[in-house]
């Protein structure tokens, strides 16, 4: 096997503006399915592309399929032609308007999406040579042919062997050098293949008795050659342990993509740009805490004053109880000052539930929405995480967010999002969802919610908090900073616990989330504080006006926000020119 040479990302910020091209299913369309498009609510036609695009999702859900790609290109194209068959100028709301707008920004994400995609997988794709046979069985089961079994068992058989090749051929190969985040990739890929296979193995198993003659012994030992080639990759080629649960080893995308996910979350700045932009907010934010340090005594040392304030945590087993009032106390603040229309459904139905010792390596502090999950020590816990988990979720710091995650933040959201403009859900956003629970920590620092120092280190602590996400989180991806620098410095500069740091980037690299979740917190708070100053303080809109309206609104980027809540003429050409922190 020769030396496995990286592929360059592919120019998918040019895709943004040159993937108009119509395939031919699309060319194909009938007059009456144009006509019916032109006529057809954008609801509706918003639902149905999130439903196709499901479907397809779901029918091919493993990675090495060219016919996956494929169909989801020629899906994307054909509705991008589907889109611009409706004369924008002519639709019967600025709602329909927003919703045609968010729609096409969707399908040409998605179609930038499949590039990226085929792009990775063919960077991963030599480290598993052995992989076409077992994807024209997924594809026979794809298209609902049933498999000859003595065929199927000699393409398992085959396969096997072909895995013994390949694992001594990369043992050979002394010039082989591969990065841990590739060859977790790869493994991670693989995995999703033999997920596929074991279905399909299951689908004929016990049924068909020629197939479990046939089938039994291969399969198994296949899916055993699958899983521990996978360990393969991870250990012998990338340098992993496999089953170090703690390591910290994600797959940053650099800068091209980058640019191309900030343009279509309709953000006009450059990594660089927001980079410049968090490091200003921390600034701030330093400033504050050393007031608030002096206040408490600790003079200018405000990470003195930061650990005074960890210490104040309540006893093993109390934290439900502070959560409820503290949750309690954010809906009497925000109705006393008439800011938001808090249902009282929304306020009867959220829920408590206690987090397990694993998921706080994920997550430290709570999460939230209908139900809030409390991370707090287990008694199965080593005493240093007990105290590191207690210190982290201290009085101060959880009154500085349970209103993030509850009311106003994200069980409101949610709330809201379920009864208005439900169809936009497949649009969701991390600069609308966190930007939102964002702002009202912004807002409720502005209207003195802070009791006394304590509560103002518990929220700046939490303010630096997501500034720091904007600088490591960018600087990872663009491949400045190693995933332990980026731990490093979250203990250093914002004052974490290093248990409590090292999960947040965890979950940062390794969580799921999208490159540009964590920057989006801070930033789709300065979205909103910005769209709040125009329609609010310079504009007359009243405080619940506003907040009731973004929240109809739905998760979508903020700018698209401030569109629908504007007045000025609409284009499909609209693009991102709203320089929110200028």
């Amino acid at each position: 096997m020769t030396p496995m040479k990286a592929t360059p990302l592919p120019p998918i910020v040019i895709l943004l503006f040159t993937c108009t091209a119509t395939s031919a299913a699309a060319l194909q369309q009938s007059p009456a399915t144009v006509e019916r498009d032109r006529t057809a609510r954008l609801p509706e036609l918003c639902s149905t592309y999130q439903a196709d695009r499901g479907a397809l999702g779901r029918l091919r859900n493993y990675a090495f399929s060219k016919p996956r790609l494929d169909a989801r290109e020629a899906l994307t194209r054909e509705w991008l032609a589907r889109l611009d068959a409706i004369e924008f100028d002519l639709l019967p709301s600025r709602s329909d308007q927003i919703d045609w707008l968010l729609l096409d920004n969707q399908i040409r994400r998605d179609l930038a999406r499949v590039a990226f995609d085929r792009s990775k997988e063919a960077e991963t794709a030599p480290l598993v040579p052995f992989i076409a046979p077992l994807m024209e069985l997924l594809e026979a089961r794809a298209l609902r042919k049933l498999p000859d079994p003595r065929g199927a068992s000699e393409v398992l058989y085959q396969a096997r062997r072909d895995i013994e090749t390949a694992r001594e051929a990369n043992k050979a190969n002394e010039e082989l050098k591969v990065k841990g985040t590739i060859a977790r990739r790869a493994a991670s890929q693989l995995s999703t293949v033999r997920a596929a296979l074991a279905a399909w193995y299951r689908f004929g198993a016990g049924y068909d008795p020629l197939f479990s003659w046939w089938c039994k012994a291969p399969w198994e030992e296949l899916e055993t050659a699958l899983r521990e080639y996978g360990e393969h990759l991870e250990r012998d080629v990338g340098g992993l342990d496999p089953e170090d649960d703690d390591a910290l080893v994600g797959d940053p995308i650099g800068r091209e993509a980058l640019l191309a996910e900030l343009s279509f979350e309709r953000v006009p700045y450059t990594p660089e740009e927001l980079i410049a932009i968090a490091e200003h907010e921390f600034k701030w934010c330093d400033a504050r805490r050393r007031e608030a340090a002096a206040e408490l005594g600790f003079g200018d040392d405000f990470f003195a004053a930061q650990q005074h304030v960890r210490s104040l945590h309540v006893k093993p087993g109390g934290q439900p109880e502070l959560i409820r009032a503290l949750a309690d106390e954010a809906v009497t603040f925000l109705e006393e000052r008439d800011l938001v229309t808090i249902p009282t459904l929304a306020k009867e139905s959220w829920r408590m539930g206690m987090m397990s010792p694993s998921r706080q390596k994920y997550s430290p502090y709570f999460t939230g929405g209908e139900v809030i999950s409390i991370s707090y020590p287990t008694d199965g816990m080593d005493h240093d995480a007990k105290m590191q988990s207690m210190r982290g979720n201290n009085i101060h710091f959880s009154r500085a967010t349970v209103h993030h995650e509850l009311i106003p933040g994200h069980h409101l959201q949610h709330f809201y999002a379920a009864r208005w403009n439900h169809h936009r859900g497949g649009f969701s956003t991390p600069f609308y969802i966190e930007g939102w629970a964002l702002y009202w920590e912004m807002r409720l620092w502005d209207m003195g919610f802070a009791r006394g120092p304590e509560d103002e280190i518990g929220m700046l602590f939490w303010r630096s908090h997501r500034c720091a996400r904007i600088l490591f989180s960018l600087n990872y991806h663009l491949g400045n900073w190693s995933p332990q620098e980026c731990v490093e410095f979250l203990v250093a500069r914002v004052g974490h616990e290093r248990n409590n740091a090292t999960a947040e980037v965890r979950r940062s690299i390794q969580g799921g989330y999208g490159p540009l979740y964590q920057a989006a917190y801070m930033l789709g708070g300065l979205q909103l504080v910005a769209l709040h100053k125009e329609l609010v303080q310079n504009g007359d809109w009243s405080e619940r006006e506003f907040h009731d309206a973004v929240l109809k609104q739905s998760s979508i980027p903020i700018e698209l926000v401030r569109a629908a809540l504007g007045t000025t003429t609409l284009s499909r050409e609209e693009k991102s020119p709203w320089k929110f922190n200028d």
